[in-house]
This record gives structure tokens, C-alpha cells and sequence, in this order.
């Protein structure tokens, strides 16, 4: 019986020790895994927040899949974090939203969405050292300010204002143009852009009138737009004015053609003109596109992102995709998520998307940025061409 004691306290203390040792391996194992925190900032709410949850959850699409994929940096596992911040598309609130994730210390940040509030969020990235890739900010100053860490994925406002003016002019047959702007760096340097190209193609700019991106009352400023009899009307702004102001201009019986940029340029816009959108009469540009083999990739991501959060994709959530992925390949080839040590893997990136082929220029503008043009009809987006 004294045998038996002492051979049961053993196989005790054996078992005991054993559930000690995995103990103690599961948080060896837990203390291996690097955690690489990615920050992404977008106005999830207020009057564009569709756009920017849009784009949040392509940043949450591409984290699941490289956590999934069970990626190693230097030799060791990692799990990605997203931090998502709302910055309501406002520069103070967005400058706020750009130190708190300084403060947690993150790895790099995707974002903003807005040019009106990645612009200033980026003194506060650059001064941290942590490099910053927008999905959707156009303004051209944002990589124009000499900042080593600054990159976006989109082709800027140069690009995408001259190419809407000259299509104004050269294919609409626009000769008498009215532009209307919101006064944001993002609306005032699109339009701006955009009488650079109508007029370089020979179109005539009748008037330029301002508004903000939280009116809802547009009647003074059409009411002196019609005197002028336009056939164009160019606006530099988002959806959320677009649409109502589409619909004052149906009132009060202006038929012009409308154009805007990327702001405009969503599912959404049919949903907020309403009645007021007829065929072909609305006209935009994406600052991205894909054709031929690549337009596969982003039919894919089109229907999984469907399946994934029961809703369309409004613009850039793909963009936003791609930049995750872009930032978390330079990491791994660089052996290193410190951003001083990835950011030269990160300038000399070349990535295959489902946005199309990523690399940066000096300036960390996306090389051969290409738009894609679109018209609605029956209240959906409709393709008409990618050009670069």
C-alpha cells in the first residue's frame, strides 16, 4: 500500500508538472507572436459616413486574410490589429484622431479619406515617423510637402479634374461651363483642376460658385448659374450635396450635364438624387480603374465583399484593400514592422492588386495612376472607360 501511495503521488506530480509546462509553453508560443497595430481613419460619421465605413471595412477585409495567411516578420508570427478612428471628415477631429494613434503606437497608418483631413493629419504622422498610405485623398499637396512617409494609391486631382474638364468640353460638347465648389481642399483643388483642363480644350467657364459640404440649400447659387444658360455643371464636393443638389437643380429647370469627381462617384448618389438623375446626364471619374485580365481580381473582390458585409462596394474600399496589403508585403520584406526599417521596402514596393499595380514615384504618388469614367443609367453606375 506504501508502494502504491508513493507510485500515485508520482503520477500525480508528473501530471501536475506536465499541465505546468504546457502552461508555460502556450504563453512562451503567445509571447512569440508580434502584434503589428495598422491605423485606419475615415469618417464613419456624419453626412459621408457610408463612405467611410466603405472603406473601414476593406481595411478590415484585408487584416482577417493576412492574419489568415499566418504570415512571419524576421522568423516570427505576427497578428495584425486595426485600429479604426473616425474623423468625421474634419481636420480637427481628423488631426485628433492622427495623435491618438500616434500615442498607440501604431506601425503605419491607412488613411484618411478626405484630402481636407489627411493633409494635416500627415504633419502629425511625419513628425512620428510612421509612414501613411491614402486610399482616396487627391489633393496634390498632400505628397508635395516633402514628407518621407506619405503615400497614396490613387491618381491626384491634376489627373482627375484635367481629365473631366477636357471630357467636358471635347466629348460632352460643353461650351458654356458652371463650376460649383465646397470649399474643401479636396472640392476647391478638384475644380480647380477642372477649369485648367475645360479651358486648355477650348470650353468657356461662365461662373464659379461656393457652397460647403454641409449645405443643403443650393437655390441662390443655381438661381445665378441658369442666367448664365450652362450646359455643364462641374461640382467639387461629395455625394452627400450632390444629391440634393442635383434634385434643386431639376426645380428650378436647369438640364445641364452634371460632372463631378471621385466625391460623387458612388452607388449612393442614384439612392440621394432620386427622380432627379436621368440617364446619362451624370458624369464622374474614379481616381482608379482596372481593365482587361486585372478586371477579374476586382469583380472577385466586388462579390466577396458583398458576401462579407451584405453591401456594395461605394468607391474606395478596394484601395483600401491594397494598401493594407501593400504596407504589411513591405514589412515582410523588409524583416521588420519598425517603421524606420520597412518605409525603404515600402518606397521601392511593387505589388499587384486587385486595384491594378502598385508602385510609387518620388513623391510617393502611385506610377501610372489610371481613372475610370462613369455615367449612370437606370440609377446604377455605369462604366464607359479606364484611361491613364
Amino acid at each position: 500500500m506504501k508502494f502504491s501511495g508513493t507510485r500515485t503521488l508520482t503520477v500525480v506530480s508528473v501530471a501536475v508538472a506536465a499541465v505546468v509546462l504546457a502552461a508555460c509553453g502556450k504563453k512562451e508560443a503567445a509571447s512569440d507572436v508580434q502584434v503589428i497595430k495598422i491605423g485606419h481613419v475615415g469618417p464613419v460619421s456624419g453626412a459621408i459616413a457610408h463612405l467611410g465605413k466603405d472603406n473601414e471595412n476593406g481595411g478590415r477585409m484585408a487584416i482577417e486574410e493576412l492574419n489568415a495567411a499566418g504570415l512571419k516578420i524576421g522568423d516570427k508570427p505576427v497578428k495584425f490589429e486595426l485600429l479604426a478612428e473616425d474623423d468625421a471628415a474634419d481636420p480637427k477631429q481628423g488631426t485628433a484622431a492622427a495623435q491618438k494613434l500616434v500615442d498607440a503606437k501604431v506601425n503605419g497608418v491607412i488613411g484618411h479619406l478626405n484630402s481636407g483631413t489627411t493633409i494635416p493629419a500627415s504633419q502629425i504622422y511625419n513628425s512620428a515617423g510612421i509612414p501613411q498610405i491614402s486610399p482616396s485623398a487627391t489633393n496634390p499637396k498632400y505628397t508635395r510637402q516633402g514628407y518621407a512617409g506619405a503615400f497614396r494609391v490613387v491618381a491626384d486631382d491634376v489627373h482627375l479634374g484635367g481629365t473631366l474638364g477636357k471630357y467636358a468640353v471635347e466629348t460632352l460638347k460643353g461650351k458654356n461651363i458652371a463650376v460649383i465648389d465646397d470649399r474643401t481642399a479636396y472640392g476647391q483643388g478638384v475644380a480647380e483642376e477642372f477649369k485648367k483642363g475645360a479651358t486648355a480644350a477650348g470650353g468657356t467657364i461662365v461662373g464659379h460658385e461656393f457652397t460647403t459640404d454641409k449645405a443643403s440649400d443650393f437655390n441662390a447659387i443655381l438661381t445665378t448659374l441658369k442666367a448664365k444658360k450652362p450646359d455643364v455643371v462641374f461640382f467639387g464636393g461629395m455625394d452627400a450635396v450632390a444629391g440634393p443638389m442635383l434634385r434643386q437643380m431639376k426645380s428650378l429647370g436647369i438640364n445641364a450635364k452634371f460632372l463631378g469627381g471621385d466625391g460623387i462617384c458612388t452607388s449612393e448618389l442614384a439612392k440621394l438624387a432620386g427622380d432627379a438623375m436621368k440617364d446619362e446626364s451624370v458624369f464622374c471619374a474614379e481616381a482608379g480603374g482596372v481593365e482587361g485580365e486585372q478586371k477579374a481580381g476586382m469583380d472577385k473582390f466586388r462579390a466577396d465583399f458583398k458576401a462579407k458585409f451584405n453591401a456594395d462596394v461605394q468607391v474606395y474600399a478596394p484601395y483600401v484593400y491594397d494598401a493594407v496589403k501593400v504596407m504589411a508585403t513591405a514589412m515582410v520584406t523588409a524583416g521588420s514592422a519598425d517603421p524606420a526599417k520597412y518605409l525603404p521596402a515600402l518606397k521601392a514596393i511593387n505589388y499587384k492588386g486587385v486595384t491594378g499595380n502598385i508602385a510609387f514615384d518620388e513623391k510617393g504618388d502611385i506610377k501610372n495612376g489610371a481613372l475610370t469614367l462613369y455615367t449612370y443609367k437606370g440609377g446604377e453606375r455605369s462604366q464607359i472607360a479606364v484611361v491613364r
